[in-house]
């Protein structure tokens, strides 16, 4: 059983379920197994007193010191300085060098070899690829290429699809049409004029909705025959369809 995390009833020996501190699958009777001891009543009688072989001896607080002759001098590497003059040592006055300085600084200079450089600065203009284009530029170039392409006949493939979609009507449609066109035509010419001799005048909504119907429907009609009598005929089935 996995863990309560819970504190109620752990000063007790009951053991509620609620109590499941330590994970136990038996929670009846007993005491506690996860108290520890002396956690509620402190030390038995006696037990805080101290032990009396702990107490200090002589001579266990001094600290073990190294022998002064297994101490080695400390030495500083390096050339040592000068020591310092001593106050009764007077420094030498009067010398004079017979040397001419400016003399003798220019001809060493003009005797002396030239320096040859230790590191000649590189012509980058000789190297292998002066001139040519970076690998990482072709490598983007022809990705961006890729890409192109792909759009390209993508553009391609949709624009053939447009294309299947629209195609040349027949002739033999096209006259079917216009043929079935011209009878519906004929048979809402015949109920406006009913409705001419016979509903007029128009003196209700009702009745002036059903000639001004009749009278678009007519029209639109006619309009889809005009365009019908064309030599050619393209029928678009990407478009959505119209009614009358």
């Amino acid at each position: 059983m996995a863990p309560t995390a819970s504190t109620f009833g752990l000063g007790t020996t009951s053991k509620p379920t609620c109590s499941n501190l330590a994970g136990k699958f038996n929670l009846e009777g007993g005491s506690h197994s996860h108290q520890a001891a002396n956690a509620t009543q402190g030390l038995p009688k006696g037990g805080a007193k101290p032990d009396t072989q702990t107490f200090r001896k002589k001579q266990t607080g001094n600290p073990i010191l190294v022998e002064k002759t297994e101490v080695g001098k400390f030495e500083r590497g390096g050339q040592p300085k000068q020591p310092v003059p001593k106050r009764d040592e007077k420094p030498i006055h009067g010398l004079v060098s017979d040397k001419n300085f400016i003399v003798a600084n220019a001809v060493e200079n003009i005797l002396a070899a030239p320096k040859l450089a230790s590191q000649q600065d590189k012509d980058y203009l000789k190297k292998k690829s002066y001139g040519a284009v970076p690998k990482y530029l072709t490598k983007i170039r022809n990705e961006i290429e890729d890409e192109y392409n792909l759009v390209r006949e993508m553009q391609i493939e949709e624009q053939n699809d447009r294309d299947r979609q629209k195609f040349l009507m027949p002739e033999a449609e096209r006259q079917e049409l216009i043929a079935a066109l011209k009878k519906k035509w004929e048979a809402l010419n015949k109920q406006f004029q009913e409705k001419t001799h016979y509903v007029m005048p128009l003196d209700t909504v009702g009745k002036k909705a059903r000639m001004d119907g009749l009278t678009k429907e007519m029209d639109q009609i006619e309009s889809d025959i005009k365009k019908l009598q064309k030599n050619y005929i393209f029928v678009d089935t990407t478009q959505p369809s119209s009614m009358w």
